[in-house]
C-alpha cells in the first residue's frame, strides 16, 4: 500500500471521508462561493496546508494536513495545540512570524497510521508570512517524503548487504589465487579441490548478480512483460527437473496437484518459472534433515487463481514472517550448524514478479508443522 492510499483508508477509517475544510470567507476576505471553490482544491492537493492569522488562529487547513498528524484534528477557529507530534508545527510558524521569512524543516514523526504505516513519517514544512487586506498570519505547507526517504533506505541498505554478499565469495576466490600463485600446491588432488571451489563461488557471485538485475528490472519496469499462455504443471516440472539433484540430495517428495488440463495462465512464463523455482527451493534449503514433503497446488475459480506451496519443514519464526520477502533477510529459524545457502533475494523477486502480474503473495507458518505460501492471481472476465 502507497503513503497515499494509506492516508486515504485512514481519512475514510477516522470519519473524515468526505470532509471539507470549511473556509471562512470574512476571515479570508473572499466571497462565499470562491472561498468554497479554494477551499475545494486545496482540499485535492497531496500536501497539507495550513493558514493561520497572527494571533494563531487557523483560516483554513485542507484533508491532507489533517490526515498527515491524525489523531490531532486541526479546525478552523481552533489553534494548533500543544500535542507533542504538533510541536513542529508550532516550531515553523513561531520561526516564520519572527523572521517575518520563509522558514524550512525536516521532521520525523511516528503516527498512529493503521497496519504497515504505523512507523516513522518524514515530512517537508515550509512556512512564510501572508498579508492581505490588512490581515496577516503565516501559511505552512507540509510535504510527505515517506516514501522518497524509505526507498532511498532501501537503496542504501540492498547496495550494503549486496557488497557484503558479493565480498565473501570473492575473498574466497581471491584467497585460493593467492594459494595458487604461492605454488603451495602441488598434488593434482589439492589443485583440482581448490578449482572447484573457486567455481562453486563464481558461480554463486553469478547468481547474485543474475537476481539483482531481475529485482532491478521488476521494480524498475523497464521491460514490459512478456506474456504468452502456458500452462502451470509444466512450469512448476520444469522448476523441478531445475531442482532434482538438490531434492534428491535432502531425500525430500515433492507432489504436484493441479487441474487435470494443467492449469492454464497467461503471464511472462520466465518469470513464473523463478516463482516456482525459488518458492520449492526455499524450503529445500532450509531444511537439511530427510523426510521434508513439500505440495504444489493449483485451483482456478471463475476471477482468481489460486496457488499454494506447502512444506513440512522447520517453518518461519513469527517474528521472521513480516519479513520474507525483504531483500537479503536471513531467516532466524534454521538450526545448529546451518547457515544461509541462498542469495537472500529469492522471496523478493518472487514478491515482485506476482505483483507484476496483478497478484499477491502471503505466508502463514506453523514451525516444525506447516509453511503455506499463497499466490492470488486474478483472472480476466
Amino acid at each position: 500500500m502507497t503513503t497515499a492510499a494509506a492516508k486515504e483508508e485512514t481519512a475514510a477509517s477516522s470519519g473524515m471521508e468526505g470532509w471539507h475544510p470549511g473556509v471562512p470567507a470574512a476571515a479570508l476576505g473572499c466571497a462565499q462561493e470562491e472561498c468554497h471553490l479554494f477551499g475545494a482544491l486545496l482540499n485535492e492537493v497531496p500536501h497539507g496546508v495550513l493558514v493561520l492569522d497572527d494571533d494563531g488562529v487557523i483560516l483554513f487547513a485542507n484533508l491532507a494536513v489533517n490526515v498527515m498528524f491524525l489523531p490531532h484534528q486541526l479546525e478552523v477557529g481552533g489553534t494548533i495545540g500543544t500535542a507533542a507530534v504538533l510541536e513542529p508545527l508550532v516550531s515553523i510558524v513561531a520561526e516564520a512570524r519572527s523572521r517575518r521569512a520563509r522558514a524550512e524543516q525536516e521532521v520525523r514523526l511516528t503516527l498512529p497510521y493503521i497496519g504497515e504505516w504505523n512507523q516513522e513519517h518524514h515530512y517537508h514544512l515550509s512556512a512564510a508570512p501572508w498579508s492581505e487586506g490588512g490581515r496577516s498570519g503565516v501559511w505552512v505547507m507540509a510535504e510527505d517524503h515517506t516514501e522518497r526517504h524509505h526507498s532511498q533506505q532501501m537503496r542504501r541498505d540492498f547496495l550494503t548487504s549486496a557488497g557484503h554478499e558479493l565480498r565473501t565469495p570473492l575473498s574466497l576466490i581471491h584467497g585460493y589465487i593467492e594459494t595458487l600463485k604461492s605454488g603451495m600446491i602441488k598434488n593434482t588432488t589439492s589443485l583440482v579441490r581448490c578449482l572447484e571451489v573457486m567455481e562453486k563461488h563464481s558461480r554463486r557471485m553469478m547468481r547474485i548478480i543474475d537476481d539483482m538485475l531481475t529485482i532491478s528490472r521488476l521494480e524498475t519496469q523497464d521491460e514490459p512483460l512478456k506474456t504468452e499462455t502456458f500452462l502451470v504443471r509444466a512450469c512448476v516440472q520444469d522448476s523441478l527437473e531445475h531442482l532434482t539433484p538438490l531434492i534428491e540430495m535432502r531425500q525430500a517428495t515433492v507432489s504436484v496437484d493441479f487441474p487435470p488440463d494443467g492449469g492454464v495462465l497467461h503471464g511472462d512464463r520466465f518469470y513464473w518459472d523463478q516463482i516456482f523455482t525459488n518458492l520449492i527451493e526455499h524450503p529445500l534449503k532450509e531444511n537439511l534433515r530427510s523426510g521434508l514433503r513439500v505440495k504444489v497446488c493449483g485451483r482456478w475459480t471463475p476471477h482468481e487463481c489460486i496457488l499454494t506451496v506447502e512444506d513440512n519443514g522447520v517453518g518461519i519464526r513469527p517474528e521472521d514472517v513480516p519479513f520474507v520477502f525483504r531483500r537479503f533477510h536471513r531467516s532466524s529459524s534454521k538450526g545448529p550448524g546451518q547457515e544461509g545457502k541462498g542469495t537472500g533475494l529469492g522471496l523478493s523477486i518472487v514478491k515482485r514478479a506476482v505483483e507484476a502480474h496483478g497478484g499477491g503473495i502471503e505466508v502463514e507458518s506453523v514451525p516444525g508443522v506447516r509453511t503455506v505460501f499463497t499466490i492470488r492471481l486474478p483472472l480476466p472476465d
